[in-house]
């Protein structure tokens, strides 16, 4: 009877610690995302903007802890077009950006978007915004970066044999070095798509900037980051930006940087960074070590 009921109490708590187990990623994402909300409504109050997020960090979420890896789409460029149509004409937005890039369908329509909005429209740079992102950047009134965050080239990437993503003007590169007569009509077809995609990006990237930097400077800053100078994954820090005529600022908001820690990178079991918070206060344990602490 007892060891019934014994077996009866261990099977309850197995299910109880099973959906406790269940329920708590779910739990955990559900603070965060009122925990992000809060503070997004706080910086919306202080700094007068509508703020907007477009950050892509890779999340455990589900009883496996999965990490979801994220990149512009259309869905968040139906998002945030949406957000900027709702917003009113005169209120400023701060778009904050993190971003290994995306789709340049979304890109584009997230840039022309953000810049026919009336009002003045910043985006902050915590740490870097890659490819899409830099187009997106490139439609703001001010980029506001941390002085060690970066912006990435713009060259087209077009996919290949074998499923392969090649860079447009390494395409172009290639087919000139070789000759037309020398490479196959794959190759010529690739090049012919490559040729039109830096043109249709460099006209994009001078539509959004002429108007802060002139067409002349313009052109020369489209040439740079569309026209194959860097690779694809090339960081292109501040002062190579200011070199270029654009006007960005290091004066990122605090809570920008608080916000970034209420989106949870992916862990590992062995973590390879560690370090003390700071600054940090001392909390002696003894009557000795107080006393060097704090001499009388």
């Amino acid at each position: 009877m007892l060891l019934d009921i014994y077996t009866d109490v261990l099977g309850y708590l197995f299910w109880i610690l099973f959906f406790i187990a269940m329920l708590s990623p779910w739990l955990s994402m559900r603070s965060l995302q009122h925990a992000r909300l809060r503070l997004i409504a706080f910086m919306e109050r202080k700094y007068g903007s509508r703020v907007i997020t477009m950050i892509h960090r890779q999340e455990k979420i589900g009883l496996l802890g999965v990490p979801i890896y994220r990149y512009i789409d259309i869905e968040d460029s139906e998002a945030i077009v949406r957000a900027i149509r709702t917003t009113p004409p005169n209120t400023p937005i701060m778009l904050i950006l993190h971003t290994p890039g995306g789709l340049v369908l979304a890109a584009s329509q997230i840039a022309k978007a953000l810049k026919a909005h009336p009002a003045k429209k910043v985006v902050v740079v915590p740490h870097y915004a890659m490819s899409g992102g830099t187009l997106i950047a490139l439609a703001a009134d001010e980029i506001v970066m941390d002085p060690n965050a970066v912006l990435g080239p713009l060259d087209p990437q077009l996919g290949g044999p074998g499923g392969i993503y090649l860079p447009a003007p390494s395409i172009l590169k290639a087919v000139e070095v070789k000759g037309k007569d020398k490479v196959d009509d794959q190759t010529l077809i690739l090049a012919d798509m490559a040729e039109k995609a830096i043109n249709q990006v460099k006209e994009l990237v001078i539509e959004l900037i002429k108007d802060k930097v002139g067409e002349e400077r313009a052109g020369y800053i489209a040439d740079r980051l569309v026209g194959g100078y860097y690779t694809h994954d090339y960081p292109i820090t501040v002062e190579h930006l200011k070199e270029m005529g654009l006007k960005v600022s290091t004066e990122v908001p605090m809570e920008v940087y608080d916000l970034m820690t209420l989106y949870p990178q992916a862990r590992t079991n062995r973590p390879g960074i560690e370090y003390l918070p700071y600054p940090t206060t001392p909390r002696p344990t003894t009557r000795e070590a107080r006393s060097e602490i704090f001499p009388s």
